[in-house]
């Protein structure tokens, strides 16, 4: 959904969309790092679920958003290399 959210022609739904959808998957994977007790990345996710937080939105320019977009999309995918390792994607007992 961020690498889509840099496409300009996207109707203003889809950002509000997009807020509900990441700002809970930043959530868990916080979540799940804090289990890891990976404390950087909590800090990292939890920081970056707050700037997708759909209830006080944040309201910035089209270019600023570019540019969180990309780093939200480098976040997740560190945090999947950073945390597969601890067990971020297998089931829990």
């Amino acid at each position: 959904m961020l690498l889509w959210a840099l496409y300009p022609e996207n109707p203003y739904g889809y950002y509000i969309l997009l807020r509900w959808i990441v700002c809970p998957c930043f959530i868990y994977t916080a979540l799940k790092a804090s289990k890891q007790g990976k404390k950087n990345m909590v800090w990292i996710l939890g920081v970056t679920a707050a700037i997708y937080n759909p209830l006080i939105p944040l309201h910035l320019n089209r270019e600023l958003w570019s540019v969180l977009n990309l780093a939200g999309i480098g976040v997740g995918a560190w945090s999947v290399f950073i945390l597969k390792k601890g067990g971020l994607y297998e089931p829990e007992v």
